[in-house]
């Protein structure tokens, strides 16, 4: 009913495909997509983006890069050529490379004043040695500092392709008129290598404490192991347990047995995060350091008794309850639905998952 299309677009261009030297490669090719091609500087694409009050945004997770467009229905042809532009012709001009580089390194660093991403940080590296998901996303000061045009030019060339994308697009827009504005915005954007399956990581992390030092008042806490992939056919009962024990905020056990009864921590959660080649469960506390060490005796007890313990009927029906409720506020707006439309052909979910999701939560 609106005017508007949203076009979500992912591509197999991770930093799982970046050599370990060369870490943050991937992120900041995604990030310098929109800085500047073969036809147009930074400033007129801003500037073309500004007169058709559109958003073109680029970015990058574990596994895949990802654009995002949002655009009037008016303008939709103008947007698709731009966007195919910068997929086929994007240039890194040195400068760009210069600022963004500043811009990412100014990120790491605050990121390494932030004690919870610290942690994070030292948990994944802990968890996932010698694999790319135990490395940031955004690398190191050091390997950005390091990265060179060329690279970015041809990390570009290799994994930027068509037959390694996912495109979807929600809005005023009918299937066969999108079809073919596509195929003539993009007929110019040829096949490459094609996407490869996401590798498990090679190996898994030991138990052990690791310790970062810093001076503050609070401790912040990542508790956890190697978790399951997004196939695992437990993977519902998984989020439906998560709810009670830490997942479900004032709901859950641990919020009521760390927090409300003891005042031992302002925030205590758990979740797990699934992927396709690999997973990891946190459970994630900020506590007073002298409390630090219950905390986590009582983080542990309520895992032990969530493994021999039954839960109660009211505690099952109200995490159910509120995981199918809590669904629809998924597609409230285009961009989120095509997000999520992209995430389902992605996880090769079908496109029937929102009507069996109910189903597999019950």
């Amino acid at each position: 009913a609106l005017p508007r299309v949203s076009v979500e677009l992912w591509i197999d261009a991770g930093p799982r495909h970046e050599p370990a030297s060369q870490a943050g490669l991937a992120n900041l090719t995604s990030k310098l997509l929109t800085y500047g091609t073969q036809k147009h500087s930074a400033v007129q694409i801003s500037e073309t983006l500004d007169f058709m009050g559109a958003s073109l945004v680029a970015g990058c997770g574990e596994d895949v890069a990802t654009v995002s467009m949002t655009i009037l229905k008016k303008d939709l042809a103008a947007g698709l050529d731009l966007l195919a532009e910068i997929l086929t012709q994007a240039n890194f001009p040195q400068t760009e490379i210069d600022r963004q580089k500043q811009a990412v390194i100014a990120s790491i660093r605050a990121r390494e004043e932030d004690p919870g991403a610290v942690a994070a940080t030292a948990f994944a590296a802990a968890l996932f040695p010698k694999s790319p998901y135990g490395r940031p996303v955004e690398g190191t000061e050091d390997s950005v500092k390091g990265l060179q045009q060329k690279s970015l030019q041809g990390f570009f060339a290799s994994h930027y392709r068509p037959n390694r994308a996912i495109i979807a697009v929600v809005g005023d827009v009918a299937e066969q008129e999108i079809a073919q504005a596509l195929n003539k915005a993009m007929k110019g954007w040829s096949k490459g290598a094609p996407a490869t399956k996401p590798s498990v990581p090679a190996e898994i992390g030991k138990p052990q404490l690791v310790q970062v030092k810093k001076d503050l008042t609070q401790a912040n806490i990542v508790l956890g192991h190697n978790g399951v992939v997004r196939g695992n056919p437990d993977y519902y009962a998984i989020q439906v347990m998560n709810y009670i024990l830490g997942g479900g905020g004032f709901s859950s056990r641990a919020m009521d047995a760390i927090r409300n009864e003891r005042g031992l921590a302002y925030s205590v959660y758990s979740y797990f995060g699934a992927e396709k080649s690999h997973g990891a469960f946190q459970f994630v506390m900020q506590t007073r350091n002298e409390t630090a060490a219950e905390a986590i005796r009582i983080a542990k007890e309520e895992m032990r008794r969530m493994r021999e313990e039954p839960v109660s009927d009211q505690e099952l029906n109200d995490a159910k309850d509120y995981l199918i409720g809590s669904f629809p506020l998924r597609f409230d707006t285009n961009r989120k639905v095509a997000s999520f439309l992209a995430q389902v052909e992605y996880y090769e979910l079908g496109l029937d998952y929102p009507e069996r999701y109910a189903e597999f939560i019950r």
